[in-house]
């Protein structure tokens, strides 16, 4: 009889109890042994933010397992409070430090895996050792225990996923919030046209958002901005993003890749075979770019999770997905949801995209309860393949990125999107959902029935000597309206073509479904016209979202 394998996991949440469980169902004679530096393991971190408010009401729901729990249903020798501080390739062994008693000890393995997670990024400036993070139990029994003291200000530094989440939470508790925002724009995996509905919405709920700005300065209960302004901050939380822990494997001289994580082929191992990689602080290779970048998704770390312990015990191995970056955040319920990449960051890259906005209702508009949704899709304009989407609304939005993230999986093309049968009754969807919707404008200018001009290429237009059409109602232009653009409706237009003889038009309505038949009559009339992806309410969020880069 062969000796049963052992395998150490470093790491006690997501990737590493995933690929301790999942190796326990494979194998009941392996010795799994699995060491925590927190006095946790698979808790929710991603529920965190939601305790401060009490919309989680109680802590324990945060608690999925104990060590307890998991020896008794898995097997699993789980030890808290057990810090690795050193590998020993040669040899095979890990030195533990029992963070309690501040003794060392070694265990040996077959095989290893390492889950470290990422730490935190907190400021550095004198004083801020008072900012907390939210990263484990430990940093939310913190928070907690300041929330107890009734602080009435309190400041977030960065404003992506979880800088967003602690701020509603703390909104929720009447606390004054200020968010920084070194940039220009929140949650940089949005467009600014499509961030700047999320800015609106927490600005409405009371939170003062200061873009391009830092902190400087921490006092006791002050914070100095790089305005050169002092404001009042009894809590400080950093959201100032994170960075892997590859302390342990740079010490055991493991390849780290070019993005700062340690680097794994598709079944995870690391440059060495007995040791795997997963979890935050693991390189994932991009689905678009096919080039090795950081993603800190709880989702991936399962999956990876699970394909190292297919490894381990020779099961069949389903190699490391890509990553898409499917993600989503919500605050008091306008959900921001994106997949793949946006429209800044391929422009940077020269690639040739082509883009579609579209503004429909979440579910047929004639059945009570109707919501407007915007929908952004970018496309590259050679292959129609999907690079990336994004959604900002209500109820609807994460079927809606859901199924564009499944179809950039299978490999959908753009147009294609056109011909996906979903489900549908007048509570849920339209016969033509948004989807359809994004997949027949894409194949209209695809083909060549129309063309579109980007909220950000009107004013190049307007250089070039381009007049601005706008074919919505004269009681929707009054309403608001672009300057110098003259206003036609479309129900009039084919009588007053006398009018745009010889000139070039920008054609544009409320979200571009009018401006593209407007499009198609002045084109077969032999006059030049564009029209403006997603229409006026389009360019009044991006105009909007240039404000705030002042």
């Amino acid at each position: 009889m062969s000796q049963a394998l052992k395998v150490v996991v470093v790491g006690g949440v997501a990737g590493g109890m995933s690929a301790a469980t999942r190796l326990r169902r494979l194998d009941e004679k392996a010795e799994i042994v699995v060491l925590e530096r927190s006095g946790y393991v698979s808790f929710a971190n991603c529920g965190l933010p939601y305790h401060l408010s009490g919309t989680i009401e109680q802590r324990s729901s945060l608690m999925l397992q104990t060590p307890a729990s998991l020896a008794a249903r898995f097997a699993l020798d789980v030890r808290v409070k057990s810090e690795v501080v050193d590998i020993n390739r040669e040899s095979k062994t890990v030195t533990v430090r029992n963070l309690e008693t501040k003794t060392d000890y070694v265990e040996s393995y077959d095989y290893l895996v390492l889950s470290p997670g990422a730490a935190p990024v907190m400021p550095g400036q004198p004083g801020a050792d008072r900012a907390m993070s939210m990263r484990d139990i430990e940093d939310l029994d913190r928070a907690m225990a300041w929330l107890g003291s009734k602080p009435s200000t309190a400041l977030v530094i960065g404003g992506g996923f979880i800088g967003i989440e602690v701020a509603e939470n703390l909104v929720k508790r009447d606390i004054a919030v200020t968010m920084l925002q070194r940039g220009n724009q929140l949650m940089k995996n949005l467009d600014p046209e499509m961030a700047v509905m999320l800015t609106t919405r927490m600005r409405s709920a009371g939170i003062d958002i200061r873009f391009n700005t830092t902190a400087v300065e921490f006092t006791k209960k002050t914070v100095t901005l790089s305005t050169g302004e002092e404001i009042a901050a009894d809590v400080i939380f950093s959201a100032m993003g994170v960075r892997p822990e590859i302390g342990l494997a740079q010490l055991a001289g493991l390849r780290i890749g070019e993005n700062g994580g340690i680097w794994a082929d598709a079944e995870q191992r690391t440059s060495d075979p007995s040791i795997f990689a997963v979890g935050d602080a693991a390189e994932k290779t991009d689905a678009i770019s096919g080039e090795p970048r950081l993603a800190t998704l709880a989702g991936l770390a399962n999956r990876h999770g699970h394909s190292v312990a297919n490894a381990i015990a020779h099961a069949p191995v389903v190699p490391a997905t890509p990553a898409l970056g499917t993600s989503i955040v919500t605050f008091e319920g306008l959900a921001a949801a994106s997949v793949g990449w946006t429209e800044t960051a391929l422009r940077a890259e020269g690639r040739n995209i082509r883009i579609v906005h579209a503004h429909p209702a979440n579910h047929a508009a004639y059945y009570p309860g109707a919501e407007t949704m915007r929908l952004k899709l970018i496309v590259d304009a050679d292959t129609d393949q999907i690079l990336g989407a994004q959604g900002v609304g209500g109820s609807g939005v994460d079927k809606r990125i859901d199924v564009i993230a499944t179809a950039m999986f299978a490999g959908i093309k753009a147009s294609a999107l056109a011909q996906l049968e979903l489900a549908y009754d007048p509570q849920h969807g339209s016969a033509k959902d948004p989807i359809n919707m994004l997949g027949y404008i894409n194949r209209n200018v695809a083909e060549g029935f129309t063309s579109t001009i980007e909220w950000h290429e009107l004013e190049k237009y307007r250089s070039e000597g381009w007049d601005v059409l706008d074919v919505r109602t004269t009681g929707e232009h009054k309403f608001g309206s672009m300057p110098e653009s003259m206003n036609i409706p479309l129900d009039t237009l084919r009588e007053n073509l006398h009018e745009l003889r010889g000139k070039k038009v920008v054609v544009h309505c409320q979200v571009g479904q009018r401006g593209h038949t407007a499009t198609r009559i002045l084109t077969q009339e032999g006059i030049e016209a564009v029209n403006l992806d997603g229409g006026y309410l389009t360019w009044k969020a991006g105009m909007a979202s240039k404000g705030d880069q002042k």
